[in-house]
């Protein structure tokens, strides 16, 4: 079995800001972003900050991260794998107004087979992962995959990240394969920036949703990828459901 690498961030007051553009703006948005901000260290292309992103969202049976019921409007869990890559990444993403904290453990996909059991194994370094998916009734609904660019800064309340996302698609995937790149079009003609940060905006950002005359957006790829798939569910009230 491969070495896994497990990491835990808490952060407070972490702060997101989404906005949904039109893809003519993108390039322009590019070149302010490479003249102001860093490479993300994980990036690669001839500036360093591109990579392919693909993940697979977990559900209940009955849609209560969706609907966002008691403790699931919270949680999230996910598996990501960055291009073609032979790991990927269990994620717990946990958030309230202040905290913002996340798990992670690296595994190899061939070891994805462990989720498949009815039992976690306590050896497997994603034991944690499976027990909890298993607790709350979850399993993988659909796959969203998409491009982005990544840079990064450092402000005075901490490290600040702007992201763009393209070419983002959505498929039914419930099972835990990977497919990157292949889906439904989500957005057509349009990307999404994300500005993260903490505490207070960034004076490097104000100037950037200034300049470009940014509104911020609500978005969520997991809502939005929901609907372009249909899924019937998610149109019943959500009021006549219990709250776990």
């Amino acid at each position: 079995m491969a070495a896994a690498v497990n990491s835990r961030e808490t952060r407070d007051f972490a702060r997101e800001l989404k906005f949904l553009i039109n893809e003519a703006q993108a390039p322009a948005l590019r070149e302010w972003a490479r003249a102001h901000l860093a490479p993300d260290r994980f990036g690669s292309g001839p500036h360093g900050d591109d990579y392919t992103t693909t993940s697979l969202y977990f559900e209940t049976p009955g849609f209560d991260v969706y609907h966002r019921r008691g403790s699931y409007g919270r949680s999230k869990f996910r598996i990501r794998r960055y291009g073609e890559a032979d790991i990927v990444f269990l994620e717990r993403k946990f958030r309230t107004s202040r905290l913002l904290a996340k798990r992670r453990t690296t595994v190899p996909i061939r070891e994805m087979e462990h989720l498949a059991g009815p039992n976690p194994t306590p050896v497997w370094p994603g034991y944690w992962f499976h027990r909890r998916v298993l607790l709350r009734r979850l399993n993988p609904l659909i796959q969203m995959s998409y491009d982005r660019m990544a840079r990064v800064g450092t402000a005075s309340g901490g490290i600040m990240r702007m992201t763009i996302d393209t070419n983002l698609r959505v498929l039914p995937m419930p099972d835990r394969a990977f497919i990157p790149g292949v889906g439904f079009p989500l957005i057509e003609g349009q990307c999404i920036v994300e500005l993260k940060y903490r505490v207070e905006m960034p004076a490097l950002f104000k100037q950037l949703v200034e300049t470009f005359k940014l509104a911020p957006s609500p978005v969520s790829k997991y809502r939005i990828g929901l609907g372009v798939l249909d899924y019937a569910p998610l149109t019943a009230d959500p009021a006549a459901a219990p709250v776990c």
